[in-house]
C-alpha cells in the first residue's frame, strides 16, 4: 500500500508546527507549567491521525460518522489541542487560553461536542474500556466510523486497560485501533523498572489484536499502520521520546510536567524549529 507523499509532507509539516505551539503554550501558562514531556512524544501519532487519517473536520464534530479519537492519556491533552487547532476546530487565539480562567482548554481534556473532545480523562486506564463500546455501539448500528484511542506504555500497567482489550477481541471490533504512546517513562521514572511489561507487542498480539511496533516519530509509517487494512482491532505500538525535539526535555521523566524559563524557551523554539 502507497502513501501519498503529498499526505506525508503535509502532516510532517503539521506535527512541526504542533510542536512549536505546545512549546509556546506550555511557556505562556508561566509557573503552572504543563505536562510538556508526554505531550511532545504524542506529536507526530497526532498530526498523523488529525491530519492524515480521520475524518473530522469543524463541519462535522457532532456528524454520528465522524471518527472518533479518545484519549485514555489524558495529561497529554495539549497534543491533542494544538492537533485541532491544525484541523480549524481551534482557532490560534483560543488555544492562548490554554489553562486560563474561563477556557475550554483545560489541563486534562474535558468532555466538550463543541471542539471535538470525546472523552473526560486524567484518571489513567479508562479511556480503552470507553472505546470498546463506542466501537461496539457504532459496529451493531452498521456505522462505518472508526475509533482511536490512546494510552501511554506506563498506562498499561492497569488491569482495566486488558480486561477492555480481551472484549476488543471477543467482540471482533475491527472498527479500533488501539496506539500505545511507548516513551519508557512515567510519573514515577522509567517504565521497565516500576513494572516490566515485557513485549507489549507481544502481549497485543496474543490478546487478539493485529500488532505493529513501530518509530512513532515517523509520520510515513504511522500513516502505513493507520491505513493498513485489518479484519482485527489494531494495535499500533509507537516507540517514541518523552519531550522529543527538545534536547533538555529528551528522555527526561523530570519533564513530565514543567514550566520553562524565558531561556529555556528561546532553546526550545530553536531546537525545534529545525
Amino acid at each position: 500500500m502507497m502513501i501519498d507523499e503529498q499526505i506525508i509532507k503535509k502532516c510532517e509539516l503539521a506535527a512541526k508546527q504542533m510542536r512549536l505551539d505546545a512549546i509556546t503554550a506550555t511557556y505562556q501558562v508561566g509557573n503552572t507549567g504543563a505536562h510538556i514531556g508526554g505531550t511532545l512524544s504524542m506529536i507526530e501519532i497526532m498530526a498523523a491521525l488529525y491530519v492524515g487519517v480521520m475524518n473530522l473536520s469543524p463541519e462535522n464534530l457532532k456528524s454520528p460518522t465522524r471518527d472518533r479519537f479518545i484519549l485514555s492519556k489524558g495529561h497529554g491533552v495539549l497534543a491533542q489541542y494544538v492537533a485541532l487547532k491544525q484541523i480549524g476546530v481551534i482557532s490560534p487565539e483560543e488555544l492562548q487560553t490554554f489553562k486560563q480562567n474561563g477556557t475550554r482548554l483545560y489541563a486534562h481534556p474535558s468532555r466538550n461536542a463543541d471542539i471535538g473532545i470525546e472523552f473526560s480523562s486524567g484518571s489513567l486506564g479508562q479511556g480503552v474500556s470507553l472505546a470498546v463500546g463506542v466501537a461496539l455501539a457504532l459496529k451493531k448500528k452498521g456505522n462505518p466510523a472508526r475509533v482511536y484511542v490512546l494510552v501511554g506504555d506506563g498506562e498499561c500497567d492497569e488491569g482495566s486497560v486488558w480486561e477492555a482489550l480481551a472484549s476488543a477481541s471477543h467482540f471482533g471490533l475491527d472498527n479500533l485501533t488501539v496506539i500505545v504512546d511507548k516513551n519508557a517513562l512515567q510519573y514515577d521514572g522509567e517504565t521497565d523498572t516500576i513494572l516490566s511489561m515485557n513485549s507489549l507487542s507481544q502481549k497485543f498480539e496474543a490478546f487478539g489484536f493485529d500488532t505493529q511496533e513501530l518509530d512513532g516519530h515517523s509520520v510515513e509509517k504511522l500513516l502505513y499502520a493507520f491505513q493498513k487494512p485489518s479484519d482485527r482491532p489494531k494495535a499500533i505500538v509507537a516507540n517514541t521520546v518523552k519531550g522529543k525535539g527538545v534536547s533538555f526535555m529528551e528522555g527526561n521523566a523530570l519533564w513530565h510536567n514543567g514550566k520553562l524559563s524565558e531561556k529555556q524557551y528561546i532553546q526550545a523554539i530553536e531546537e525545534a524549529s529545525v
